[in-house]
C-alpha cells in the first residue's frame, strides 16, 4: 500500500513538480488532494484539509520573494512563521503522527566568508533579510514542535533552484523570458539585470524534488539538510549560456531596482550530509536545465 503525502503549496513552482513526479513515477507515495481552499494565516481554514490522514507532510507554502519581504516584513513573518505554527497546531489537532518536512532556505546562512565555503549545516545561520529571518524562525519552531510532540521533523535548506514553470520574478526565469521575447521580436536586444557577477549554487527543481522525497524515506529526524549542487556559478555565466543556446545577441543593462540590499557575493553549499544519509545525487546538468527553461518560456511568451 502506498504511503499518503500531503504537500502545502502544491500549486507553486516546486509543488507542481512534486505532483508531476509522483504521477509519472511508480512512487511509494500517493499524493493526497487538497480538498478545500485554505490560508495558512487563517487557522479555521485548515480544519478540513485532511479527510485522510497523511503519513508525511512537506511544507512548501510561504512568501518566497526576498524583495517582497523587505517591502512588507510583517506579512512575510505572518505567512512563513505564524502560518507554520497554525499548520503544526492543525496537524496536532488532527492527530498527525507522521513525518513533517519543513522546507526552509539556504538564505538563512547569510554572509559567509570565503574561508567557510562550501557552506555546511554546521555553519551558524546569520540571516540578513526578513525572508531569511522568517524561515530560520520557522525552522526552530518546527524542530521544537517535533521534540515536544515526539514527531519526526526534518528541515531542508534548499539553495537556488531553477527549472520550468518558475515565475519571472526570479533571476534566471526573468532572463529566459526576456531572451525569448528578444528572439521573437517583442523586445529590444537589451536585458535588464541586477548584480549578475555574484555566484550562486543552482540546482534543477527535479533534483530538489528527488532530495525531498529521499529525505522522507531516509532522513534523520531532528536534522537539517542542505539541498544544493555543491557548485557555484555566476548569474552572468548562466545568462550568457541562455543567450548562446537561444542564439541571441544582447546587451546587459543593470537596473537599480533589481539590486538587493545585503547581498552575498559568493554562495556554494555542501550536499555531503544529504548524500551520505540518503544516497541522493543530482541528475540534471545546468545545460539540460537551461534548455528546458528556454523551451518552456518560448511557449509561455507566445501565449502572453
Amino acid at each position: 500500500m502506498k504511503k499518503r503525502l500531503f504537500v502545502t503549496g502544491l500549486t507553486g513552482f516546486v509543488g507542481q513538480h512534486i505532483q508531476s513526479r509522483l504521477q509519472a513515477d511508480a512512487s511509494e507515495w500517493e499524493l493526497l488532494p487538497v480538498p478545500c481552499r485554505y490560508d495558512l494565516a487563517a487557522p479555521d481554514s485548515l480544519e478540513g484539509l485532511w479527510p485522510e490522514m497523511p503519513d508525511a507532510v512537506i511544507h512548501l507554502a510561504g512568501q518566497t520573494f526576498v524583495p517582497d519581504a523587505f517591502r512588507d516584513p510583517a506579512r512575510t513573518l505572518n505567512i512563513n512563521l505564524l502560518g507554520t505554527l497554525n499548520l503544526l497546531q492543525a496537524l496536532k489537532a488532527r492527530g498527525f503522527t507522521g513525518t513533517f518536512l519543513y522546507v526552509s532556505s539556504g538564505d538563512v546562512y547569510g554572509q559567509v566568508t570565503e574561508a567557510h565555503l562550501p557552506i555546511t549545516e554546521l555553519q551558524p545561520p546569520c540571516p540578513r533579510n526578513p525572508y531569511a529571518v522568517s524561515k530560520l524562525s520557522a525552522e526552530f519552531l518546527s524542530l521544537q514542535w517535533g521534540l515536544s510532540e515526539d514527531r519526526p521533523v526534518l528541515v531542508a535548506r534548499p539553495f537556488n533552484h531553477i527549472g520550468t514553470g518558475q515565475k519571472d520574478s526570479f533571476v534566471i526565469a526573468s532572463a529566459a523570458r526576456q531572451i525569448c521575447r528578444i528572439k521573437q521580436g517583442l523586445q529590444a536586444p537589451q536585458l535588464e539585470v541586477g548584480d549578475i557577477d555574484v555566484t550562486r549554487d543552482f540546482l534543477d527543481v527535479a533534483d530538489v524534488v528527488s532530495a525531498y522525497l529521499a529525505l522522507l524515506e531516509k532522513g534523520t529526524p531532528g536534522q537539517v539538510y542542505n539541498i544544493c549542487s555543491g557548485r557555484e556559478q555566476s548569474i552572468r555565466s548562466l545568462i550568457e549560456q541562455l543567450a548562446d543556446l537561444a542564439q541571441v545577441d544582447l546587451q546587459l543593462v543593470q537596473d537599480p531596482a533589481r539590486l538587493r540590499r545585503a547581498d552575498q557575493r559568493r554562495v556554494c553549499g555542501s550536499p555531503a550530509r544529504l548524500v551520505e544519509t540518503t544516497g541522493w545525487k543530482s541528475e540534471i546538468t545546468t545545460q539540460q536545465s537551461l534548455r528546458a527553461i528556454l523551451s518552456d518560456w518560448e511557449k509561455r511568451v507566445r501565449q502572453e
